[in-house]
Protein backbone atom coordinates (compact mmCIF):
# COMPACT_ATOMS: atom_id res chain seq x y z
CA UNK A 1 0.00 0.00 0.00
CA UNK A 2 4.25 -0.52 -4.99
CA UNK A 3 5.27 1.24 -8.17
CA UNK A 4 7.71 2.01 -10.56
CA UNK A 5 9.18 0.60 -13.46
CA UNK A 6 8.33 -2.99 -15.74
CA UNK A 7 12.51 -3.70 -15.52
CA UNK A 8 12.59 -6.17 -13.18
CA UNK A 9 15.42 -8.88 -10.86
CA UNK A 10 18.91 -6.83 -10.70
CA UNK A 11 20.25 -4.07 -8.97
CA UNK A 12 20.80 -2.60 -12.15
CA UNK A 13 17.32 -2.51 -13.02
CA UNK A 14 16.75 -0.72 -9.64
CA UNK A 15 19.34 1.86 -10.89
CA UNK A 16 18.24 2.58 -14.12
CA UNK A 17 14.42 3.30 -12.82
CA UNK A 18 14.65 6.79 -13.71
CA UNK A 19 15.20 6.21 -17.07
CA UNK A 20 12.53 3.87 -17.82
CA UNK A 21 9.73 4.71 -19.31
CA UNK A 22 6.92 2.74 -18.17
CA UNK A 23 3.46 2.88 -19.01
CA UNK A 24 1.50 5.74 -18.95
CA UNK A 25 -1.51 6.50 -16.38
CA UNK A 26 -4.14 7.87 -17.93
CA UNK A 27 -3.62 11.34 -16.54
CA UNK A 28 -0.26 10.99 -17.96
CA UNK A 29 -1.67 10.17 -21.20
CA UNK A 30 -3.25 13.41 -20.86
CA UNK A 31 -0.35 15.63 -19.52
CA UNK A 32 3.23 13.38 -19.25
CA UNK A 33 4.05 16.14 -16.23
CA UNK A 34 1.36 14.09 -14.03
CA UNK A 35 2.63 12.76 -11.04
CA UNK A 36 0.23 10.49 -9.41
CA UNK A 37 -0.24 9.75 -5.81
CA UNK A 38 0.34 5.92 -6.31
CA UNK A 39 0.32 3.23 -9.61
CA UNK A 40 0.81 -0.28 -9.15
CA UNK A 41 4.32 -1.84 -10.45
CA UNK A 42 3.25 -4.55 -12.80
CA UNK A 43 5.60 -5.42 -15.51
CA UNK A 44 6.39 -8.84 -17.68
CA UNK A 45 6.83 -11.27 -14.80
CA UNK A 46 3.27 -10.45 -13.30
CA UNK A 47 1.89 -10.42 -16.57
CA UNK A 48 3.38 -13.82 -17.49
CA UNK A 49 2.48 -15.15 -14.31
CA UNK A 50 -1.80 -14.34 -14.23
CA UNK A 51 -1.40 -15.60 -18.55
CA UNK A 52 -0.18 -18.85 -17.18
CA UNK A 53 -2.78 -18.97 -14.52
CA UNK A 54 -5.65 -18.23 -17.05
CA UNK A 55 -4.39 -21.19 -19.07
CA UNK A 56 -4.20 -23.07 -16.37
CA UNK A 57 -7.43 -24.09 -16.29
CA UNK A 58 -7.56 -23.58 -12.29
CA UNK A 59 -8.14 -19.46 -11.57
CA UNK A 60 -9.57 -19.69 -8.46
CA UNK A 61 -8.30 -20.79 -5.17
CA UNK A 62 -6.22 -23.36 -6.05
CA UNK A 63 -2.24 -24.21 -6.57
CA UNK A 64 -1.48 -20.44 -7.08
CA UNK A 65 -2.55 -19.71 -3.48
CA UNK A 66 -0.72 -22.26 -1.63
CA UNK A 67 2.00 -21.52 -3.42
CA UNK A 68 1.91 -18.04 -2.57
CA UNK A 69 0.82 -19.17 1.53
CA UNK A 70 3.97 -21.07 1.31
CA UNK A 71 6.47 -18.57 0.30
CA UNK A 72 5.52 -15.61 2.20
CA UNK A 73 5.96 -17.87 4.96
CA UNK A 74 9.42 -18.82 4.32
CA UNK A 75 9.62 -14.93 3.40
CA UNK A 76 8.67 -13.75 7.64
CA UNK A 77 10.21 -17.25 8.98
CA UNK A 78 9.71 -17.47 12.68
CA UNK A 79 7.20 -20.97 11.94
CA UNK A 80 4.25 -18.98 10.67
CA UNK A 81 1.28 -20.20 8.76
CA UNK A 82 -0.27 -17.77 5.96
CA UNK A 83 -3.93 -18.01 5.40
CA UNK A 84 -4.63 -15.79 1.85
CA UNK A 85 -7.80 -13.94 1.45
CA UNK A 86 -9.79 -11.37 -0.63
CA UNK A 87 -8.89 -8.08 1.60
CA UNK A 88 -7.07 -7.31 4.92
CA UNK A 89 -10.68 -6.40 5.83
CA UNK A 90 -11.74 -10.10 5.35
CA UNK A 91 -8.53 -11.14 7.76
CA UNK A 92 -8.76 -8.53 10.14
CA UNK A 93 -12.62 -10.12 10.61
CA UNK A 94 -11.38 -14.13 10.72
CA UNK A 95 -8.42 -12.89 12.91
CA UNK A 96 -11.01 -11.25 15.56
CA UNK A 97 -13.54 -14.36 14.52
CA UNK A 98 -10.98 -16.87 15.64
CA UNK A 99 -9.64 -15.30 18.63
CA UNK A 100 -13.58 -16.29 19.80
CA UNK A 101 -14.32 -12.87 21.78
CA UNK A 102 -17.59 -12.42 23.77
CA UNK A 103 -20.19 -10.29 22.06
CA UNK A 104 -19.89 -6.77 23.55
CA UNK A 105 -16.62 -7.00 24.51
CA UNK A 106 -14.55 -4.24 23.76
CA UNK A 107 -11.10 -3.78 21.03
CA UNK A 108 -9.17 -1.30 21.67
CA UNK A 109 -8.20 0.86 17.72
CA UNK A 110 -6.78 3.96 17.25
CA UNK A 111 -8.83 6.73 15.83
CA UNK A 112 -6.12 7.34 13.18
CA UNK A 113 -6.78 4.75 11.05
CA UNK A 114 -9.09 2.88 8.39
CA UNK A 115 -12.57 2.07 8.83
CA UNK A 116 -11.86 -1.23 8.14
CA UNK A 117 -9.68 -1.73 11.69
CA UNK A 118 -13.34 -0.81 12.76
CA UNK A 119 -15.22 -2.07 11.12
CA UNK A 120 -14.22 -5.65 11.73
CA UNK A 121 -14.70 -5.49 15.55
CA UNK A 122 -18.49 -4.06 15.02
CA UNK A 123 -18.68 -7.82 12.25
CA UNK A 124 -18.00 -10.01 15.55
CA UNK A 125 -20.67 -8.56 17.73
CA UNK A 126 -17.99 -6.17 19.94
CA UNK A 127 -17.04 -2.68 20.39
CA UNK A 128 -14.33 -0.59 19.35
CA UNK A 129 -13.00 1.61 21.69
CA UNK A 130 -10.76 4.68 20.17
CA UNK A 131 -7.93 6.07 21.43
CA UNK A 132 -5.26 8.77 20.56
CA UNK A 133 -2.23 8.29 18.61
CA UNK A 134 1.54 8.64 20.17
CA UNK A 135 2.44 12.35 18.51
CA UNK A 136 5.86 10.88 18.16
CA UNK A 137 5.28 7.45 16.22
CA UNK A 138 1.49 8.75 14.74
CA UNK A 139 1.12 4.70 15.99
CA UNK A 140 -1.35 3.36 18.73
CA UNK A 141 -0.09 5.04 21.81
CA UNK A 142 0.54 2.27 24.44
CA UNK A 143 -0.51 5.01 27.88
CA UNK A 144 -3.75 5.52 25.95
CA UNK A 145 -4.26 1.89 25.91
CA UNK A 146 -3.71 1.35 29.13
CA UNK A 147 -5.95 3.55 30.20
CA UNK A 148 -8.73 2.56 27.98
CA UNK A 149 -8.41 -1.14 29.55
CA UNK A 150 -11.84 -2.21 31.65
CA UNK A 151 -12.84 -5.29 32.54
CA UNK A 152 -14.78 -6.10 28.89
CA UNK A 153 -11.50 -5.38 26.95
CA UNK A 154 -10.44 -8.94 24.74
CA UNK A 155 -8.61 -7.41 22.31
CA UNK A 156 -6.03 -4.60 21.19
CA UNK A 157 -5.52 -4.03 17.19
CA UNK A 158 -2.49 -1.87 16.87
CA UNK A 159 -1.53 -0.16 13.13
CA UNK A 160 1.49 -0.23 12.43
CA UNK A 161 0.65 3.32 10.20
CA UNK A 162 2.34 4.02 7.05
CA UNK A 163 4.91 1.19 7.41
CA UNK A 164 6.94 2.14 10.43
CA UNK A 165 5.82 -0.46 13.25
CA UNK A 166 4.23 0.55 16.29
CA UNK A 167 5.50 0.33 20.35
CA UNK A 168 4.64 -3.65 20.26
CA UNK A 169 7.20 -4.08 23.26
CA UNK A 170 4.70 -1.93 24.91
CA UNK A 171 1.53 -2.84 23.79
CA UNK A 172 2.57 -6.92 24.33
CA UNK A 173 3.18 -5.83 28.13
CA UNK A 174 -0.27 -4.62 28.50
CA UNK A 175 -1.75 -7.29 26.72
CA UNK A 176 -0.10 -9.70 28.55
CA UNK A 177 -0.91 -8.38 32.23
CA UNK A 178 -4.65 -8.08 31.00
CA UNK A 179 -4.70 -11.12 29.43
CA UNK A 180 -6.09 -9.54 26.37
CA UNK A 181 -5.33 -10.76 22.51
CA UNK A 182 -3.20 -8.63 20.23
CA UNK A 183 -4.11 -8.36 16.26
CA UNK A 184 -1.96 -6.23 14.52
CA UNK A 185 -3.30 -4.51 11.21
CA UNK A 186 -0.29 -4.14 9.39
CA UNK A 187 -1.96 -3.61 6.24
CA UNK A 188 0.61 -0.96 5.52
CA UNK A 189 3.82 -3.33 7.09
CA UNK A 190 4.30 -6.19 4.43
CA UNK A 191 8.83 -5.93 4.93
CA UNK A 192 8.80 -3.85 7.96
CA UNK A 193 10.22 -5.33 10.93
CA UNK A 194 10.37 -4.53 14.85
CA UNK A 195 13.84 -4.79 16.58
CA UNK A 196 14.95 -7.28 14.31
CA UNK A 197 11.92 -9.12 14.06
CA UNK A 198 9.89 -9.28 10.84
CA UNK A 199 6.36 -7.86 11.34
CA UNK A 200 3.90 -10.88 11.19
CA UNK A 201 6.68 -13.07 13.41
CA UNK A 202 5.67 -11.27 16.78
CA UNK A 203 4.36 -12.71 19.87
CA UNK A 204 0.57 -11.58 18.76
CA UNK A 205 -2.65 -13.70 18.18
CA UNK A 206 -2.12 -12.66 14.18
CA UNK A 207 -0.87 -9.87 11.93
CA UNK A 208 -2.75 -8.75 8.63
CA UNK A 209 -1.10 -7.81 5.65
CA UNK A 210 -2.70 -6.13 2.40
CA UNK A 211 -1.79 -6.23 -0.83
CA UNK A 212 -4.02 -3.44 -2.15
CA UNK A 213 -2.95 -1.92 -5.89
CA UNK A 214 -1.16 0.41 -3.62
CA UNK A 215 0.29 -1.42 -1.05
CA UNK A 216 4.52 -2.08 -1.04
CA UNK A 217 3.04 -5.76 -2.58
CA UNK A 218 0.11 -6.06 -4.79
CA UNK A 219 -2.16 -8.40 -5.73
CA UNK A 220 -4.62 -6.37 -6.78
CA UNK A 221 -6.90 -7.03 -3.84
CA UNK A 222 -6.34 -9.24 -1.72
CA UNK A 223 -4.04 -9.97 1.64
CA UNK A 224 -2.89 -12.22 4.14
CA UNK A 225 -3.62 -13.38 7.70
CA UNK A 226 -0.25 -14.46 9.50
CA UNK A 227 -0.02 -16.65 12.60
CA UNK A 228 1.53 -19.51 14.65
CA UNK A 229 -1.65 -20.48 16.40
CA UNK A 230 -2.21 -23.16 14.32
CA UNK A 231 -6.00 -23.37 15.82
CA UNK A 232 -6.11 -20.08 14.31
CA UNK A 233 -4.84 -20.82 10.66
CA UNK A 234 -7.18 -23.98 10.85
CA UNK A 235 -10.27 -21.87 11.94
CA UNK A 236 -9.65 -18.97 9.41
CA UNK A 237 -9.14 -21.32 6.24
CA UNK A 238 -11.88 -23.38 7.25
CA UNK A 239 -14.70 -19.67 7.52
CA UNK A 240 -12.60 -17.77 4.64
CA UNK A 241 -14.87 -20.48 2.33
CA UNK A 242 -18.15 -20.86 3.41
CA UNK A 243 -17.50 -22.72 6.87
CA UNK A 244 -16.51 -25.75 4.23
CA UNK A 245 -14.45 -28.35 5.69
CA UNK A 246 -12.59 -28.94 2.20
CA UNK A 247 -12.00 -26.41 -0.04
CA UNK A 248 -13.08 -27.05 -3.97
CA UNK A 249 -9.49 -27.48 -4.98
CA UNK A 250 -9.22 -30.05 -2.27
CA UNK A 251 -12.08 -31.81 -3.64
CA UNK A 252 -10.88 -31.82 -6.97
CA UNK A 253 -7.45 -33.18 -6.13
CA UNK A 254 -8.58 -35.86 -4.26
CA UNK A 255 -11.70 -36.79 -6.56
CA UNK A 256 -14.30 -36.57 -4.15
CA UNK A 257 -17.33 -33.90 -4.26
CA UNK A 258 -18.46 -34.70 -0.81
CA UNK A 259 -17.90 -31.65 2.04
CA UNK A 260 -19.42 -30.84 4.56
CA UNK A 261 -20.46 -27.25 6.09
CA UNK A 262 -19.05 -27.26 9.87
CA UNK A 263 -19.26 -23.18 9.98
CA UNK A 264 -21.76 -20.10 9.21
CA UNK A 265 -18.68 -18.99 7.44
CA UNK A 266 -17.98 -16.26 4.96
CA UNK A 267 -16.65 -16.06 1.26
CA UNK A 268 -13.32 -14.15 1.80
CA UNK A 269 -10.81 -16.40 -0.04
CA UNK A 270 -8.01 -15.32 -3.15
CA UNK A 271 -7.89 -16.43 -6.21
CA UNK A 272 -5.07 -17.85 -8.08
CA UNK A 273 -5.12 -14.80 -10.80
CA UNK A 274 -4.27 -12.52 -7.71
CA UNK A 275 -1.82 -15.34 -5.88
CA UNK A 276 -0.02 -15.42 -9.54
CA UNK A 277 1.03 -11.23 -9.44
CA UNK A 278 1.69 -12.18 -5.42
CA UNK A 279 4.25 -14.85 -6.42
CA UNK A 280 5.98 -12.73 -8.87
CA UNK A 281 5.77 -9.35 -6.25
CA UNK A 282 7.48 -11.31 -3.88
CA UNK A 283 9.92 -12.76 -5.95
CA UNK A 284 10.92 -8.63 -6.69
CA UNK A 285 10.50 -7.81 -3.19
CA UNK A 286 14.51 -6.63 -2.46
CA UNK A 287 14.37 -4.91 -5.60
CA UNK A 288 11.00 -3.05 -4.86
CA UNK A 289 11.74 -1.99 -0.84
CA UNK A 290 15.61 -0.59 -2.50
CA UNK A 291 14.10 1.80 -4.86
CA UNK A 292 11.36 2.81 -2.19
CA UNK A 293 13.99 3.50 0.42
CA UNK A 294 16.04 5.28 -2.19
CA UNK A 295 13.41 7.51 -2.73
CA UNK A 296 12.66 8.08 1.16
CA UNK A 297 16.31 9.17 1.05
CA UNK A 298 15.99 11.68 -1.36
CA UNK A 299 13.12 13.12 -0.09
CA UNK A 300 14.27 13.48 3.29
CA UNK A 301 17.51 15.92 1.18
CA UNK A 302 15.24 17.60 -1.01
CA UNK A 303 12.61 18.38 2.25
CA UNK A 304 14.62 19.22 5.19
CA UNK A 305 14.70 22.67 4.48
CA UNK A 306 10.48 23.60 4.41
CA UNK A 307 8.24 24.09 6.92
CA UNK A 308 7.51 20.21 7.56
CA UNK A 309 7.88 17.46 10.12
CA UNK A 310 8.55 14.29 8.04
CA UNK A 311 7.63 10.90 8.60
CA UNK A 312 8.66 9.62 11.99
CA UNK A 313 11.71 7.27 11.79
CA UNK A 314 11.78 3.35 12.58
CA UNK A 315 12.83 2.00 16.73
CA UNK A 316 16.19 1.05 16.93
CA UNK A 317 16.82 -2.06 14.95
CA UNK A 318 13.27 -1.74 13.21
CA UNK A 319 12.92 -1.18 9.62
CA UNK A 320 9.88 0.77 8.00
CA UNK A 321 8.33 -0.79 5.03
CA UNK A 322 7.35 3.10 3.66
CA UNK A 323 3.94 2.25 2.21
CA UNK A 324 3.44 6.15 2.91
CA UNK A 325 5.49 8.93 3.29
CA UNK A 326 3.23 11.27 5.56
CA UNK A 327 4.36 14.71 5.94
CA UNK A 328 3.11 17.04 8.78
CA UNK A 329 3.08 21.37 7.84
CA UNK A 330 4.50 22.92 11.32
CA UNK A 331 3.96 25.77 12.65
CA UNK A 332 5.61 28.33 10.88
CA UNK A 333 4.18 27.19 7.65
CA UNK A 334 1.91 30.05 5.95
CA UNK A 335 -0.80 28.13 4.64
CA UNK A 336 -3.39 25.22 5.17
CA UNK A 337 -2.84 21.71 4.66
CA UNK A 338 -5.85 21.90 2.11
CA UNK A 339 -4.38 24.51 0.18
CA UNK A 340 -1.04 22.64 -0.20
CA UNK A 341 -2.77 19.84 -1.60
CA UNK A 342 -4.66 22.49 -3.94
CA UNK A 343 -1.50 24.23 -5.28
CA UNK A 344 0.23 20.95 -5.46
CA UNK A 345 -2.45 19.47 -7.63
CA UNK A 346 -2.34 22.93 -9.71
CA UNK A 347 1.41 21.99 -10.14
CA UNK A 348 0.16 17.84 -11.29
CA UNK A 349 1.60 16.76 -8.25
CA UNK A 350 -1.04 14.42 -6.69
CA UNK A 351 -0.94 14.00 -2.85
CA UNK A 352 -3.63 12.33 -0.52
CA UNK A 353 -4.29 12.39 3.33
CA UNK A 354 -3.82 9.69 5.60
CA UNK A 355 -6.51 10.12 7.52
CA UNK A 356 -9.47 11.82 8.11
CA UNK A 357 -9.66 9.51 11.29
CA UNK A 358 -12.78 7.85 12.61
CA UNK A 359 -13.94 10.07 15.27
CA UNK A 360 -14.52 12.65 12.69
CA UNK A 361 -16.47 9.97 10.21
CA UNK A 362 -20.03 10.54 10.07
CA UNK A 363 -21.20 7.20 11.29
CA UNK A 364 -17.80 6.33 14.16
CA UNK A 365 -18.71 10.12 15.44
CA UNK A 366 -22.00 9.60 15.93
CA UNK A 367 -22.78 5.82 16.90
CA UNK A 368 -20.22 6.68 19.76
CA UNK A 369 -20.24 9.96 20.87
CA UNK A 370 -16.68 10.70 19.58
CA UNK A 371 -14.94 14.48 20.09
CA UNK A 372 -12.33 15.87 18.48
CA UNK A 373 -10.96 17.45 21.78
CA UNK A 374 -10.78 13.58 22.90
CA UNK A 375 -8.07 12.87 19.92
CA UNK A 376 -6.09 16.00 19.76
CA UNK A 377 -2.83 14.14 18.21
CA UNK A 378 -4.44 12.57 15.93
CA UNK A 379 -6.82 15.87 14.93
CA UNK A 380 -3.69 17.43 14.76
CA UNK A 381 -2.38 14.87 12.30
CA UNK A 382 -5.55 15.14 10.39
CA UNK A 383 -5.35 18.74 9.65
CA UNK A 384 -1.78 19.19 9.01
CA UNK A 385 -0.90 16.20 7.44
CA UNK A 386 -0.73 15.04 3.73
CA UNK A 387 1.56 11.85 2.16
CA UNK A 388 3.59 12.54 -0.86
CA UNK A 389 3.58 10.30 -4.13
CA UNK A 390 6.04 7.42 -3.05
CA UNK A 391 6.01 4.22 -5.17
CA UNK A 392 8.24 2.36 -7.26
CA UNK A 393 7.50 3.60 -10.78
CA UNK A 394 8.30 6.94 -9.73
CA UNK A 395 11.20 8.37 -12.05
CA UNK A 396 13.56 10.54 -10.20
CA UNK A 397 12.10 13.35 -12.53
CA UNK A 398 9.15 12.65 -11.06
CA UNK A 399 10.25 13.04 -7.62
CA UNK A 400 12.59 16.30 -8.02
CA UNK A 401 8.75 18.05 -9.52
CA UNK A 402 7.42 16.78 -6.37
CA UNK A 403 9.99 18.55 -4.36
CA UNK A 404 10.15 21.65 -6.76
CA UNK A 405 6.26 21.80 -6.35
CA UNK A 406 6.46 21.92 -2.48
CA UNK A 407 9.48 24.41 -2.92
CA UNK A 408 7.47 26.25 -4.74
CA UNK A 409 4.17 26.23 -2.71
CA UNK A 410 5.93 26.23 1.27
CA UNK A 411 9.42 27.92 -0.15
CA UNK A 412 8.63 31.40 0.57
CA UNK A 413 7.94 31.90 4.38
Amino acid sequence: MTDTKPIRGTASAVRRTSDASPTKSPEQARDPTFVPFARPDIGPDEIAAVTSALQSGWITSGPQVRAFEARVAEYLGGGVECVAVSSATAGLHLALEACNLEPGSEVIVPTHTFTATAAAVRYVGAEPVFVDVDPQTYCLDPRAVERAVTERTSAIIPVHFAGRPAEMDAILGIAERFDIDVIEDAAHAFSAAYRGAPIGTLATAATVFSFHATKVLTTGEGGMLVTADAEIAARARTMRSHGIDRDAFSRSARSSWRYEVRELGFKYNMTDIAAAIGISQLARMKELRARRLELVERYAKGLRRLPLSLPPAPQSASSHAWHLYVVQLTDDARVSRDEVVDRLRERQVECSVHYVPLHMQPYWRDLYGLRANDFPHSQRLAERSFSLPLHTRMTDADQAQVIGALDAVLGER
